[in-house]
């Protein structure tokens, strides 16, 4: 199994370890509620090393991206700039989802998911290789460039950041959502999968463990997986793999607006997706009832049948919420039943995003 730069420092703090995607990666450090606590109230940290850099350059990088991605890469004009998008195959399914960065002219930084990097990679490859174009595909997992990626969320966030990071201050200070900063060896960026304010660090491997412990020193809380999907859950972010493969458009995964369909330029899946609009609308679902939503669970709505992707109790909001797939008409507002254990629960249609910045949103 991998392990990230930052696994002894898991043990050390009484991380219960699993295998995530064939990684070691900390569930919790002893209480995954009060982790998702921390993130919403104060500041928690992530380990997000698992997922993969990688490096775009050359002198077609940005003609490379602007076919690869569904979403527009021209978008990326100021250096530092970041875009979230998806990266489709020809039938318009979902491959991955990813976030770009532009550092320079010729210069991106792609980060893709640890479950998915190995095939996105030979994807990427081969596409370059297929349009012949001048490109550098570079993973920064291994080796002595390996870079590490460690997210720091919550209100809280950005002044433990600047205490362990004081350094970093003035160049992080004035940054806008979705935009990053190079300080030194050190990329700071404005993102994150919380729904709450602070940033993703991607820094030299070498350097994780030490910036892990003075994060540790200021106050910013460990958290592991479990707290990371409620927490993405709440703020209605989708998950690779549960609420969109590469069987489901983008445009049915409630992704809608990643997808620049009116620009001229071509890109890999466009043409299926003109081919075969939107199917299905992609909702969250506050359960009425008691229990608890999970994925796969059968939808009925007076509209005819759904499927929840992702499903879980919420801790700020003390009830079940889930995502889910509904029939085109359906709507917020609506009440549909939702089957859990053959019992049929009732839960209204809501906005996918349950919580943004500490408030209930629904």
């Amino acid at each position: 199994m991998q392990k990230t730069v930052l696994n002894e420092e898991h043990r050390r703090s009484g991380a219960r370890m699993v295998d995530f995607a064939g990684w070691e990666m900390p569930l919790h450090y002893g209480s995954q509620i009060e982790e998702h606590h921390a993130v919403r109230r104060d500041a928690g940290m992530f380990d997000v090393s698992h997922m993969c850099a990688v490096d775009v350059t050359g002198d077609d990088a940005r003609a490379f991206l602007r076919r690869l991605l569904a979403n527009n890469v021209d978008r990326l004009q100021l250096p530092g700039k970041a875009l979230y998008s998806t990266m489709l195959n020809e039938a318009g399914g979902v491959i991955d989802d990813l976030i770009v960065y532009h550092l320079a002219a010729e210069d991106f930084r792609v980060v893709i998911n640890a479950a998915t990097a190995a095939n996105d990679l030979r994807w990427m490859t081969a596409r370059r290789d297929e349009w012949g174009l001048a490109v550098t595909i570079r993973a920064r997992r291994e080796g002595a460039d390996a870079l590490a990626m460690i997210a720091v969320q919550g209100p809280q966030a950005r002044q433990k950041v600047w205490q362990a990071l004081p350094e970093c201050q003035p160049a992080s200070a004035a940054l806008q959502p979705f935009f990053a900063a190079a300080v030194g060896e050190l990329l700071i960026a404005r993102t994150g999968y919380t729904g709450e304010d602070g940033y993703e660090i991607t820094l030299p491997a070498a350097q994780a463990v030490g910036l892990w412990q003075r994060l540790a020193e200021a106050g910013a809380r460990p958290c592991g997986l479990g707290a990371r999907d409620t927490l993405r859950l709440e703020a209605g972010m989708n998950l690779y793999g549960q609420d969109m493969d590469e069987s489901v458009s983008p445009l049915d995964a409630g992704l809608a607006w990643t997808v620049d369909l009116a620009a001229p330029r071509d890109f890999v899946g466009k043409a299926a997706l003109l081919a075969k609009p939107q199917q299905h609308r992609f909702l969250g679902l506050l359960l009425l009832d008691r229990g608890v939503l999970r994925a796969h669970q059968r939808v009925d709505s007076a509209h005819g049948q759904g499927e929840i992707t992702s499903g879980s109790f919420s801790p700020t909001l003390q009830q079940s919420i889930a995502l889910a797939r509904l029939p085109l008409p359906a709507a917020v507002g609506d009440v549909v039943q939702v089957s859990v254990r053959d019992r049929p629960l009732a839960a209204r249609v809501v906005k996918p995003c349950f919580v943004r910045n500490g408030s209930i949103l629904v």
